[in-house]
């Protein structure tokens, strides 16, 4: 009568979903200041001052059939040139506007560039910890999803893991850098060893293997380098959304980007093309493009998310927690003092601190926060995690 699958997919919520629909249950019981919400990833730095007057300024020069009639299935050709320009111009590359696909956020560009590479019996690996849909994404193209342990206590890529996972069915590996659950970077010269690895395996079962650079977090980094990673590895393709840069998760517009040096370029980019009319997500937000267009070169303020960095992992690391320090996005890892993570989120529950467990993200032991809160959210819950941590002392 139904599909199966799908209802597995529509009936098995998130965890991340199903706190945050609590803590909304719980602020309306007892306020909202009262709920230390760390849950999803949702930003509360407001939009660029840019991407705010770009809007207005928009909504009053355009005519309505340019602000919300179509674009091309691809997207509008003008807003493809400048995303490509301004990736030429950071990164030494030659990509061009006919290599960008406009999408509806990072999740539909995943989606699109693992349906257009998909082959019957492929499987497609990606490091631990992981954001859980890449599961749900890589599966439902058909794909086997196989997940390869990082080093334990950096989460930096573990090349003899890695090595030992790639079989002849490898068609692709996911990279996510800076990390979600994490804030890890992945550092260059670990990039490189793997780009090395990747070249060794395609010569060896002679075809391709790809990497899918997953990049909504590239411009949130606290300083440490996060390598564009098609200048290191020829067979990359990058899925990037404005969702997070912008503070725009709920407008939903991105991009899939098939760079030139990618074996069979123009065939797979025509399959780009062909996954997102499969899978009915052609037309890209009209309005949404044109503001990337007039602020494609503008970058986030990131010192709001520093300081919250800095407070809530210097805060806990002093009063005893370990932490995966992050470099970058606006997640934090922090480990259960017993190693339950179940019984840590509910116990936090009880001050009201609402934490992810990571075994959704494979990162068992550990929990996530999500820190793109105001800073009154972190401060005021230090002192409710110093109580959680003396009930753990107590026994």
């Amino acid at each position: 009568m139904y599909s199966q699958e799908m209802y597995k997919y529509g009936s098995q919520s998130s965890v991340i979903r199903q706190i945050f629909a609590y803590s909304q249950a719980r602020a309306q019981v007892i306020g909202k200041k009262n709920v230390f919400d760390f849950s999803l990833g949702n930003p509360s730095v407001p939009a660029p001052k840019a991407v705010r007057d770009a809007y207005e300024t928009l909504l009053n020069e355009m005519s309505p059939l340019e602000l919300h009639g179509y674009t091309s299935g691809p997207g509008d050709a003008s807003v493809r040139q400048a995303i490509a320009d301004d990736l030429n111009e950071r990164f030494g590359t030659d990509i061009e506007g006919g290599n960008i696909y406009m999408t509806c956020g990072a999740a539909a560009a995943l989606k699109i560039a693992l349906c257009a590479l998909y082959e019957k019996g492929d499987e497609a690996l990606t490091l631990t910890p992981f954001f859980p849909e890449y599961r749900v994404f890589t599966e439902s193209a058909g794909y086997k999803f196989v997940p390869v342990e990082s080093e334990y206590g950096t989460f930096q890529p573990d090349l003899n893991k890695l090595e030992a996972a790639i079989t002849e069915k490898t068609k692709l590996i996911i990279l996510n850098s800076p990390n979600n659950p994490s804030g890890v970077i992945y550092n260059r010269d670990k990039l490189v060893d793997l780009a090395q690895l990747l070249y060794e395996k395609q010569k060896e079962y002679d075809h391709p293997i790809f990497i899918i650079a997953d990049e909504p977090y590239r411009e949130l980094t606290y300083g440490k380098e996060v390598p564009f990673i098609p200048t290191l590895y020829r067979n990359t393709i990058v899925c990037y959304s404005y969702s997070k840069s912008f503070s725009l998760p709920g407008e939903r517009i991105g991009y899939v980007c098939v760079p030139p040096e990618v074996v069979s370029s123009q065939d797979i980019f025509f399959a780009v093309c062909g996954a997102g009319r499969v899978l009915g997500y052609v037309c890209a937000p009209s309005l949404a493009q044109q503001v990337i267009k007039k602020c494609v070169r503008v970058r986030p303020d990131v010192e709001p998310y520093r300081r919250n960095r800095d407070m809530l992992y210097g805060g806990l690391t002093r009063m005893g927690y370990e932490c995966i320090a992050p470099d970058g996005a606006f997640y934090l890892c922090v480990k259960a003092p017993d190693g339950n993570t179940e019984r840590f989120c509910e116990r936090a529950k009880k001050y009201e601190l609402l934490i992810v467990p990571g075994e959704s993200f494979m990162a068992p032991g550990y929990v996530r926060m999500s820190y793109c809160v105001s800073e009154d959210t972190v401060r005021n819950s230090l002192p409710r995690f110093e109580m959680l941590l003396e009930e753990y002392k107590e026994g």
